[in-house]
Protein backbone atom coordinates (compact mmCIF):
# COMPACT_ATOMS: atom_id res chain seq x y z
CA UNK A 1 0.00 0.00 0.00
CA UNK A 2 1.09 3.40 -0.56
CA UNK A 3 0.62 6.65 1.13
CA UNK A 4 1.43 10.74 0.37
CA UNK A 5 4.53 9.80 2.54
CA UNK A 6 5.68 7.48 0.34
CA UNK A 7 4.99 9.33 -2.51
CA UNK A 8 7.16 12.20 -1.20
CA UNK A 9 9.92 9.99 0.11
CA UNK A 10 10.30 9.21 -4.22
CA UNK A 11 9.64 12.55 -5.67
CA UNK A 12 12.89 14.37 -5.81
CA UNK A 13 14.48 11.62 -7.65
CA UNK A 14 11.44 10.62 -9.79
CA UNK A 15 10.95 14.37 -10.62
CA UNK A 16 15.03 14.57 -11.66
CA UNK A 17 14.18 11.52 -13.68
CA UNK A 18 11.15 12.71 -15.58
CA UNK A 19 12.72 16.00 -16.21
CA UNK A 20 15.91 14.64 -18.21
CA UNK A 21 13.04 12.37 -20.28
CA UNK A 22 10.87 15.00 -21.34
CA UNK A 23 14.03 16.85 -22.36
CA UNK A 24 14.63 14.09 -24.79
CA UNK A 25 13.56 14.96 -28.51
CA UNK A 26 10.74 11.59 -28.25
CA UNK A 27 8.98 13.66 -25.32
CA UNK A 28 9.43 16.69 -26.10
CA UNK A 29 7.59 17.58 -29.52
CA UNK A 30 4.23 16.87 -29.59
CA UNK A 31 2.11 17.67 -32.38
CA UNK A 32 -1.28 19.84 -31.37
CA UNK A 33 -3.97 21.67 -32.67
CA UNK A 34 -4.22 24.42 -31.42
CA UNK A 35 -7.04 26.35 -33.62
CA UNK A 36 -10.16 24.07 -34.00
CA UNK A 37 -12.97 25.53 -32.90
CA UNK A 38 -14.74 25.62 -29.65
CA UNK A 39 -17.51 23.38 -29.90
CA UNK A 40 -19.58 24.43 -26.91
CA UNK A 41 -19.80 28.47 -27.38
CA UNK A 42 -18.35 31.16 -29.33
CA UNK A 43 -15.02 31.64 -28.23
CA UNK A 44 -12.24 35.04 -29.15
CA UNK A 45 -9.17 33.00 -29.13
CA UNK A 46 -6.83 35.57 -29.71
CA UNK A 47 -5.06 36.42 -26.11
CA UNK A 48 -3.34 39.77 -26.74
CA UNK A 49 -0.39 38.55 -23.96
CA UNK A 50 2.59 37.65 -25.07
CA UNK A 51 3.10 35.30 -22.56
CA UNK A 52 0.36 33.12 -24.40
CA UNK A 53 1.87 32.53 -27.05
CA UNK A 54 3.88 29.71 -28.07
CA UNK A 55 6.94 28.75 -30.02
CA UNK A 56 6.36 26.05 -33.00
CA UNK A 57 8.76 23.64 -34.92
CA UNK A 58 9.31 23.53 -38.35
CA UNK A 59 8.65 19.57 -39.72
CA UNK A 60 11.94 19.73 -40.74
CA UNK A 61 13.29 19.30 -37.40
CA UNK A 62 11.00 16.51 -36.42
CA UNK A 63 12.40 13.51 -36.69
CA UNK A 64 10.73 11.75 -39.98
CA UNK A 65 8.74 8.92 -38.30
CA UNK A 66 6.77 11.40 -36.49
CA UNK A 67 6.05 13.99 -39.78
CA UNK A 68 2.81 14.18 -40.97
CA UNK A 69 3.09 12.33 -44.04
CA UNK A 70 4.73 9.17 -42.36
CA UNK A 71 2.20 8.74 -39.25
CA UNK A 72 -0.81 9.55 -41.87
CA UNK A 73 0.68 6.25 -43.31
CA UNK A 74 -0.10 4.61 -40.15
CA UNK A 75 -3.31 2.73 -39.81
CA UNK A 76 -6.01 4.36 -37.59
CA UNK A 77 -9.08 2.43 -35.88
CA UNK A 78 -11.60 1.05 -38.13
CA UNK A 79 -14.33 3.25 -38.93
CA UNK A 80 -17.13 0.92 -36.48
CA UNK A 81 -14.79 1.20 -33.84
CA UNK A 82 -14.41 5.02 -33.71
CA UNK A 83 -16.06 8.26 -34.16
CA UNK A 84 -15.14 11.12 -35.89
CA UNK A 85 -15.19 15.01 -35.21
CA UNK A 86 -13.45 17.60 -37.78
CA UNK A 87 -9.64 17.46 -36.82
CA UNK A 88 -9.83 14.65 -34.04
CA UNK A 89 -11.13 10.80 -33.40
CA UNK A 90 -11.35 8.57 -30.39
CA UNK A 91 -11.73 5.18 -30.48
CA UNK A 92 -14.63 3.05 -27.48
CA UNK A 93 -11.46 2.76 -25.09
CA UNK A 94 -10.26 6.29 -25.15
CA UNK A 95 -11.58 8.82 -22.32
CA UNK A 96 -10.07 11.73 -24.68
CA UNK A 97 -9.72 12.97 -28.14
CA UNK A 98 -6.70 12.84 -30.02
CA UNK A 99 -5.21 15.84 -32.24
CA UNK A 100 -2.43 13.35 -33.90
CA UNK A 101 -2.77 10.41 -35.79
CA UNK A 102 -5.98 12.00 -37.88
CA UNK A 103 -4.53 10.94 -41.18
CA UNK A 104 -3.72 13.00 -44.12
CA UNK A 105 -5.47 16.33 -43.58
CA UNK A 106 -4.79 16.46 -40.15
CA UNK A 107 -4.23 19.72 -38.80
CA UNK A 108 -1.80 20.99 -36.17
CA UNK A 109 1.50 21.85 -35.47
CA UNK A 110 4.66 20.47 -33.80
CA UNK A 111 5.55 22.40 -30.26
CA UNK A 112 8.56 21.46 -28.43
CA UNK A 113 6.98 21.62 -25.17
CA UNK A 114 10.59 22.37 -23.69
CA UNK A 115 10.97 25.77 -25.02
CA UNK A 116 6.89 26.24 -24.02
CA UNK A 117 6.81 26.27 -20.08
CA UNK A 118 3.27 26.08 -18.27
CA UNK A 119 3.46 29.39 -16.01
CA UNK A 120 1.71 32.37 -15.73
CA UNK A 121 0.57 33.97 -18.93
CA UNK A 122 -2.58 36.85 -17.26
CA UNK A 123 -5.08 34.23 -18.78
CA UNK A 124 -7.90 34.91 -16.47
CA UNK A 125 -11.42 36.45 -16.10
CA UNK A 126 -14.99 35.55 -18.08
CA UNK A 127 -13.28 33.02 -19.99
CA UNK A 128 -11.25 31.22 -17.90
CA UNK A 129 -13.81 31.04 -15.34
CA UNK A 130 -16.18 29.79 -18.21
CA UNK A 131 -14.00 26.99 -19.17
CA UNK A 132 -13.61 25.98 -15.87
CA UNK A 133 -17.35 26.40 -14.93
CA UNK A 134 -18.02 24.15 -17.80
CA UNK A 135 -15.46 21.07 -16.47
CA UNK A 136 -17.01 21.12 -13.03
CA UNK A 137 -20.44 22.00 -14.05
CA UNK A 138 -21.63 20.80 -17.20
CA UNK A 139 -19.86 17.82 -17.00
CA UNK A 140 -22.16 16.19 -14.37
CA UNK A 141 -23.29 12.50 -13.73
CA UNK A 142 -27.00 13.48 -13.83
CA UNK A 143 -27.49 14.60 -10.23
CA UNK A 144 -27.10 17.20 -7.93
CA UNK A 145 -24.06 18.14 -7.74
CA UNK A 146 -22.27 20.74 -5.49
CA UNK A 147 -21.21 23.90 -6.31
CA UNK A 148 -18.35 23.78 -7.62
CA UNK A 149 -17.12 27.83 -8.50
CA UNK A 150 -17.51 29.27 -5.43
CA UNK A 151 -13.53 30.02 -4.55
CA UNK A 152 -11.09 31.15 -7.17
CA UNK A 153 -9.62 27.88 -7.82
CA UNK A 154 -13.50 25.46 -7.51
CA UNK A 155 -12.44 22.89 -5.53
CA UNK A 156 -14.03 23.62 -2.06
CA UNK A 157 -16.06 20.43 -1.90
CA UNK A 158 -13.95 18.35 0.63
CA UNK A 159 -13.84 14.45 -0.14
CA UNK A 160 -12.65 11.62 1.30
CA UNK A 161 -9.27 11.01 1.14
CA UNK A 162 -8.82 7.29 -0.12
CA UNK A 163 -10.94 5.09 -2.36
CA UNK A 164 -11.69 2.86 1.04
CA UNK A 165 -12.90 6.31 2.79
CA UNK A 166 -15.45 6.38 -0.15
CA UNK A 167 -16.84 3.13 -0.48
CA UNK A 168 -17.94 3.36 3.47
CA UNK A 169 -19.48 6.32 2.53
CA UNK A 170 -21.16 4.98 -0.20
CA UNK A 171 -22.58 1.93 1.94
CA UNK A 172 -24.49 4.14 4.16
CA UNK A 173 -26.78 4.93 1.23
CA UNK A 174 -26.55 8.22 1.49
CA UNK A 175 -27.25 11.42 -1.19
CA UNK A 176 -23.60 11.88 -1.63
CA UNK A 177 -21.78 11.25 -5.22
CA UNK A 178 -21.04 7.41 -6.02
CA UNK A 179 -17.05 6.32 -5.89
CA UNK A 180 -16.60 7.08 -9.45
CA UNK A 181 -17.88 10.30 -9.55
CA UNK A 182 -16.35 11.51 -6.35
CA UNK A 183 -12.80 10.06 -8.11
CA UNK A 184 -13.90 12.26 -11.44
CA UNK A 185 -13.73 15.13 -9.23
CA UNK A 186 -10.75 14.27 -7.22
CA UNK A 187 -9.43 14.22 -10.86
CA UNK A 188 -10.21 17.40 -12.50
CA UNK A 189 -9.97 19.29 -8.75
CA UNK A 190 -6.33 17.50 -8.49
CA UNK A 191 -5.73 18.65 -12.14
CA UNK A 192 -6.83 22.44 -11.76
CA UNK A 193 -4.32 22.72 -8.46
CA UNK A 194 -1.48 20.96 -10.16
CA UNK A 195 -1.79 23.95 -12.53
CA UNK A 196 -2.17 26.51 -10.18
CA UNK A 197 0.54 25.51 -7.95
CA UNK A 198 2.74 26.02 -11.33
CA UNK A 199 1.23 29.57 -11.77
CA UNK A 200 2.51 30.17 -8.38
CA UNK A 201 5.65 28.84 -9.05
CA UNK A 202 6.51 30.73 -12.21
CA UNK A 203 4.52 33.92 -11.42
CA UNK A 204 5.98 37.24 -13.52
CA UNK A 205 7.20 39.87 -11.17
CA UNK A 206 6.32 42.50 -13.09
CA UNK A 207 8.90 44.90 -11.43
CA UNK A 208 11.70 43.04 -12.05
CA UNK A 209 10.54 41.09 -15.13
CA UNK A 210 11.72 38.04 -13.66
CA UNK A 211 9.96 34.55 -13.58
CA UNK A 212 9.61 33.88 -9.52
CA UNK A 213 7.62 31.20 -7.26
CA UNK A 214 4.65 33.56 -5.74
CA UNK A 215 4.09 32.53 -1.85
CA UNK A 216 1.00 34.92 -1.14
CA UNK A 217 -0.50 32.76 -5.07
CA UNK A 218 0.08 29.74 -2.98
CA UNK A 219 -1.28 30.95 -0.32
CA UNK A 220 -4.14 31.84 -1.36
CA UNK A 221 -4.86 29.41 -4.25
CA UNK A 222 -3.52 26.12 -2.31
CA UNK A 223 -2.55 26.16 1.28
CA UNK A 224 -5.62 27.44 2.60
CA UNK A 225 -7.62 24.57 1.50
CA UNK A 226 -6.04 21.35 2.22
CA UNK A 227 -7.92 19.13 -0.10
CA UNK A 228 -6.48 20.56 -2.93
CA UNK A 229 -2.95 19.57 -2.17
CA UNK A 230 -4.59 16.12 -1.40
CA UNK A 231 -5.65 15.94 -4.85
CA UNK A 232 -2.57 16.29 -6.45
CA UNK A 233 -1.26 13.46 -4.22
CA UNK A 234 -4.11 11.41 -5.65
CA UNK A 235 -3.56 12.14 -9.13
CA UNK A 236 0.05 11.43 -8.95
CA UNK A 237 -0.59 7.92 -7.69
CA UNK A 238 -3.04 7.59 -10.20
CA UNK A 239 -0.55 8.29 -12.88
CA UNK A 240 2.16 6.42 -11.18
CA UNK A 241 -0.37 3.42 -11.22
CA UNK A 242 -0.77 3.37 -15.08
CA UNK A 243 2.89 3.68 -15.80
CA UNK A 244 3.58 0.74 -13.60
CA UNK A 245 0.57 -1.98 -15.39
CA UNK A 246 2.40 -0.61 -19.02
CA UNK A 247 5.67 -0.36 -17.50
CA UNK A 248 6.60 -3.72 -20.21
CA UNK A 249 4.91 -2.15 -22.95
CA UNK A 250 6.92 0.98 -22.43
CA UNK A 251 10.08 -0.62 -22.02
CA UNK A 252 9.31 -2.21 -25.48
CA UNK A 253 8.27 0.69 -27.35
CA UNK A 254 10.09 1.79 -30.33
CA UNK A 255 11.51 5.62 -29.06
CA UNK A 256 14.02 5.91 -32.47
CA UNK A 257 14.05 9.11 -32.43
CA UNK A 258 17.54 10.61 -33.41
CA UNK A 259 19.58 7.78 -35.57
CA UNK A 260 21.91 7.83 -32.38
CA UNK A 261 21.78 4.43 -30.37
CA UNK A 262 23.66 6.20 -27.51
CA UNK A 263 20.61 8.94 -27.38
CA UNK A 264 17.90 5.99 -27.59
CA UNK A 265 19.24 3.67 -25.36
CA UNK A 266 19.60 6.65 -22.64
CA UNK A 267 15.93 7.70 -23.20
CA UNK A 268 15.01 3.93 -22.45
CA UNK A 269 17.38 4.04 -19.76
CA UNK A 270 15.73 6.94 -17.94
CA UNK A 271 12.44 5.42 -19.12
CA UNK A 272 13.01 2.39 -17.04
CA UNK A 273 14.21 4.14 -14.31
CA UNK A 274 10.65 5.68 -13.79
CA UNK A 275 8.87 2.76 -14.14
CA UNK A 276 10.89 1.03 -11.43
CA UNK A 277 9.62 3.76 -8.71
CA UNK A 278 6.44 3.55 -10.21
CA UNK A 279 5.99 -0.22 -9.65
CA UNK A 280 7.00 0.51 -6.18
CA UNK A 281 5.10 3.45 -4.97
CA UNK A 282 2.17 3.22 -7.31
CA UNK A 283 -0.16 1.66 -5.45
CA UNK A 284 -4.22 2.69 -6.92
CA UNK A 285 -6.32 0.01 -6.43
CA UNK A 286 -8.64 0.39 -10.01
CA UNK A 287 -10.63 -2.95 -9.74
CA UNK A 288 -12.90 -1.39 -6.71
CA UNK A 289 -14.03 1.00 -9.86
CA UNK A 290 -16.59 0.22 -12.59
CA UNK A 291 -18.44 -2.80 -10.30
CA UNK A 292 -22.09 -3.84 -10.29
CA UNK A 293 -24.97 -4.24 -12.69
CA UNK A 294 -24.75 -0.88 -13.85
CA UNK A 295 -21.22 -0.55 -14.40
CA UNK A 296 -20.59 -1.04 -18.20
CA UNK A 297 -22.75 2.23 -18.49
CA UNK A 298 -21.08 4.13 -15.60
CA UNK A 299 -17.76 3.39 -17.44
CA UNK A 300 -19.36 4.61 -20.69
CA UNK A 301 -20.76 7.97 -19.20
CA UNK A 302 -17.28 8.65 -17.37
CA UNK A 303 -15.36 8.11 -20.14
CA UNK A 304 -17.98 10.62 -22.55
CA UNK A 305 -17.53 13.19 -19.85
CA UNK A 306 -13.64 12.72 -19.92
CA UNK A 307 -13.78 13.03 -23.72
CA UNK A 308 -15.88 16.64 -23.16
CA UNK A 309 -12.84 17.78 -20.64
CA UNK A 310 -10.39 17.04 -23.44
CA UNK A 311 -12.87 18.95 -26.07
CA UNK A 312 -13.29 22.18 -23.90
CA UNK A 313 -9.64 22.62 -23.73
CA UNK A 314 -10.45 23.64 -27.68
CA UNK A 315 -12.18 26.58 -25.58
CA UNK A 316 -9.37 28.24 -23.60
CA UNK A 317 -8.22 31.37 -24.99
CA UNK A 318 -4.61 31.57 -24.45
CA UNK A 319 -2.47 29.15 -26.89
CA UNK A 320 -0.04 28.60 -24.35
CA UNK A 321 -2.66 27.60 -21.54
CA UNK A 322 -4.69 25.35 -24.64
CA UNK A 323 -1.49 23.63 -24.89
CA UNK A 324 -1.35 22.34 -21.62
CA UNK A 325 -4.73 22.02 -21.22
CA UNK A 326 -4.51 19.64 -23.86
CA UNK A 327 -1.44 17.28 -23.28
CA UNK A 328 -2.15 17.35 -19.53
CA UNK A 329 -6.04 16.01 -20.20
CA UNK A 330 -4.46 13.63 -22.70
CA UNK A 331 -2.01 12.27 -20.27
CA UNK A 332 -4.94 11.92 -17.19
CA UNK A 333 -7.20 10.42 -20.11
CA UNK A 334 -4.80 8.47 -21.42
CA UNK A 335 -3.71 6.65 -17.60
CA UNK A 336 -7.93 6.36 -17.03
CA UNK A 337 -7.88 4.07 -20.46
CA UNK A 338 -4.74 2.30 -19.24
CA UNK A 339 -6.41 1.26 -15.84
CA UNK A 340 -9.84 0.73 -16.93
CA UNK A 341 -9.82 -0.42 -20.42
CA UNK A 342 -7.35 -2.44 -21.25
CA UNK A 343 -6.55 -5.82 -19.85
CA UNK A 344 -3.58 -8.11 -19.03
CA UNK A 345 -3.56 -9.39 -22.63
CA UNK A 346 -3.72 -6.45 -23.99
CA UNK A 347 -0.46 -4.87 -22.16
CA UNK A 348 1.51 -7.64 -23.84
CA UNK A 349 3.92 -5.34 -25.72
CA UNK A 350 4.33 -9.02 -28.32
CA UNK A 351 0.58 -9.24 -28.95
CA UNK A 352 0.02 -5.38 -29.14
CA UNK A 353 2.23 -3.33 -30.12
CA UNK A 354 0.37 -0.59 -31.37
CA UNK A 355 -1.66 -0.32 -28.31
CA UNK A 356 -0.97 3.34 -27.93
CA UNK A 357 -0.16 5.79 -30.46
CA UNK A 358 2.85 8.15 -29.44
CA UNK A 359 0.72 11.13 -28.49
CA UNK A 360 -0.61 9.33 -26.01
CA UNK A 361 2.80 7.94 -24.71
CA UNK A 362 4.35 11.81 -24.81
CA UNK A 363 0.88 12.68 -22.62
CA UNK A 364 1.24 10.57 -20.08
CA UNK A 365 5.04 10.90 -19.26
CA UNK A 366 4.68 14.93 -19.61
CA UNK A 367 1.45 14.80 -17.16
CA UNK A 368 3.08 13.15 -15.05
CA UNK A 369 6.31 14.88 -15.07
CA UNK A 370 3.81 18.30 -14.12
CA UNK A 371 2.29 16.88 -11.04
CA UNK A 372 5.73 16.05 -9.75
CA UNK A 373 6.93 19.26 -10.50
CA UNK A 374 3.65 20.84 -8.59
CA UNK A 375 4.89 18.75 -5.69
CA UNK A 376 8.54 19.53 -6.30
CA UNK A 377 6.95 22.72 -6.00
CA UNK A 378 5.03 22.75 -2.68
CA UNK A 379 8.47 22.02 -0.79
CA UNK A 380 9.98 24.82 -2.33
CA UNK A 381 6.60 26.82 -0.74
CA UNK A 382 7.24 25.11 2.75
CA UNK A 383 10.89 26.43 2.71
CA UNK A 384 9.61 30.21 1.78
CA UNK A 385 7.08 29.61 4.25
CA UNK A 386 9.46 28.65 6.98
CA UNK A 387 11.55 31.73 6.37
CA UNK A 388 9.12 33.98 6.38
CA UNK A 389 9.17 36.56 9.49
CA UNK A 390 6.09 37.29 11.76
CA UNK A 391 5.01 40.42 9.54
CA UNK A 392 4.98 38.90 6.51
CA UNK A 393 3.32 35.98 7.79
CA UNK A 394 0.29 38.09 8.97
CA UNK A 395 0.07 40.42 5.59
CA UNK A 396 0.08 36.45 3.89
CA UNK A 397 -2.74 35.59 6.39
CA UNK A 398 -4.77 38.48 5.71
CA UNK A 399 -4.61 38.88 1.72
CA UNK A 400 -5.69 35.08 1.77
CA UNK A 401 -8.63 36.33 4.21
CA UNK A 402 -9.81 39.09 1.92
CA UNK A 403 -9.22 36.74 -1.25
CA UNK A 404 -11.83 34.11 0.65
CA UNK A 405 -14.45 36.96 1.57
CA UNK A 406 -14.12 38.27 -2.21
CA UNK A 407 -16.04 35.23 -3.30
CA UNK A 408 -19.43 33.91 -1.94
CA UNK A 409 -18.98 30.69 1.15
CA UNK A 410 -18.47 27.75 -0.21
CA UNK A 411 -21.79 25.24 -0.60
CA UNK A 412 -22.29 22.29 1.87
CA UNK A 413 -20.03 19.29 1.54
CA UNK A 414 -21.19 16.45 0.33
CA UNK A 415 -23.62 15.05 2.16
CA UNK A 416 -24.21 17.91 4.47
CA UNK A 417 -26.93 19.83 5.38
CA UNK A 418 -25.72 22.72 6.72
CA UNK A 419 -22.95 25.04 5.77
CA UNK A 420 -19.06 23.77 6.51
CA UNK A 421 -17.32 25.12 9.51
CA UNK A 422 -15.49 27.92 9.41
CA UNK A 423 -12.25 27.69 6.82
CA UNK A 424 -8.86 27.71 8.20
CA UNK A 425 -8.83 31.43 7.41
CA UNK A 426 -11.66 32.21 9.78
CA UNK A 427 -9.68 30.14 12.73
CA UNK A 428 -6.48 32.25 12.02
CA UNK A 429 -8.50 35.24 12.24
CA UNK A 430 -10.24 34.56 15.79
CA UNK A 431 -6.35 33.40 17.05
CA UNK A 432 -4.97 36.45 15.75
CA UNK A 433 -7.54 38.94 16.66
CA UNK A 434 -6.56 39.45 20.95
CA UNK A 435 -2.83 39.64 18.85
CA UNK A 436 -3.65 42.19 16.89
CA UNK A 437 -5.68 44.25 19.65
CA UNK A 438 -3.24 43.73 22.43
CA UNK A 439 -0.47 45.36 20.01
CA UNK A 440 -2.45 48.19 18.64
CA UNK A 441 -3.16 49.01 22.02
CA UNK A 442 0.43 48.62 22.79
CA UNK A 443 0.10 46.49 26.29
CA UNK A 444 2.66 44.80 27.58
CA UNK A 445 0.94 41.76 26.89
CA UNK A 446 2.12 41.99 23.76
CA UNK A 447 5.00 40.25 23.32
CA UNK A 448 3.94 37.48 25.25
CA UNK A 449 1.02 37.52 23.04
CA UNK A 450 3.55 37.05 19.45
CA UNK A 451 5.11 34.38 20.86
CA UNK A 452 1.76 32.38 22.29
CA UNK A 453 -0.11 33.03 19.62
CA UNK A 454 2.21 32.14 16.38
CA UNK A 455 3.19 29.11 18.07
CA UNK A 456 -0.46 28.11 17.92
CA UNK A 457 -0.66 29.00 14.61
CA UNK A 458 2.35 27.30 13.20
CA UNK A 459 0.27 24.36 14.68
CA UNK A 460 -2.26 25.24 12.36
CA UNK A 461 -1.48 26.68 9.45
CA UNK A 462 2.15 25.32 8.58
CA UNK A 463 0.49 22.28 8.58
CA UNK A 464 -0.46 22.65 5.22
CA UNK A 465 2.94 23.02 4.27
CA UNK A 466 4.17 19.98 5.81
CA UNK A 467 5.00 16.77 4.26
CA UNK A 468 2.09 14.88 3.21
CA UNK A 469 -0.23 17.20 5.49
CA UNK A 470 -0.20 14.44 7.76
CA UNK A 471 -1.31 16.56 10.35
CA UNK A 472 -4.13 17.07 8.20
CA UNK A 473 -5.38 12.85 8.18
CA UNK A 474 -3.61 11.94 5.52
CA UNK A 475 -2.00 8.67 6.92
CA UNK A 476 -4.30 6.29 5.65
CA UNK A 477 -3.40 4.19 2.77
CA UNK A 478 -4.59 4.52 -1.03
Amino acid sequence: MCDFETIESVNDVLFDRLHELVQTPFFKYFRVDLYRECPFWEENVLCMSKDCSIVTVDEEQIPEKWRAATLSKLEVPPEDQRESLPGCYYRDSDFCFLDDMTGGTAEGDYVDLSLNPERFTGYAGISAHRVWKAIYEENCFGQSEPSLMDTPLSATVQLPDTLSEVRRVDDEETNSQCLEKRVYYKIISGLHASISTHICQEHLDHTTGEWTPDLQCFVTRIASHPERLQYIYFNTVLLLRAVARIGPYLSAYDYCSSGTHEEDAATLGTLKQVIDIAQTVGKFDETVLFRGENANVLKEEFKEHFRNVTRIMDCVSCDKCRLWGKVQTSGLGTALKILFELDETALDPRTNANLLQRTEVVALINTLHRFTESLHAVNEFRRMWRETNTADSEKLIREAEKTANAWPRPSPQVGEDAPPAGSLIEEIQRRLGPLIQACRDGTSGCVGLVVEAFERIATTFSSLFKLSGKDQGLRAEL
